[in-house]
């Protein structure tokens, strides 16, 4: 196993995931749940399928697009969304 992709993996999953409406729908279903490991459990496998899905797209993809063009698509798509969030933010409340 590839120990420094894993670890970089886990950190970046981590720090993404941290305050997202994933995390606070989680912490909504466990304040009002009875089972508290029904909704770890829930959210878990949740998660691990969505990483699944992820992954095998990631694999499909790149046996057709170089991973160079994949990185390039990549940040040129953050960069757009981030001025499309930065131009549309509301100005001065």
């Amino acid at each position: 196993m590839d120990w420094k992709l894993f670890g970089s993996t886990f950190a970046a999953i981590f720090v993404a995931e941290l305050g997202d409406k994933t995390q606070l729908a989680t912490l909504s279903l466990a304040s009002g749940g009875a089972s508290r490991w029904a909704v770890f459990a829930g959210s878990a496998l949740a998660l691990v399928a969505t990483s699944a899905i992820a992954v095998l797209a990631g694999e499909a993809v790149s046996s057709v697009v170089s991973p160079i063009w994949l990185r390039r698509g990549a940040g040129v798509v953050f960069l757009v969304l981030g001025l499309i969030f930065l131009l549309g933010a509301p100005r001065g409340t």
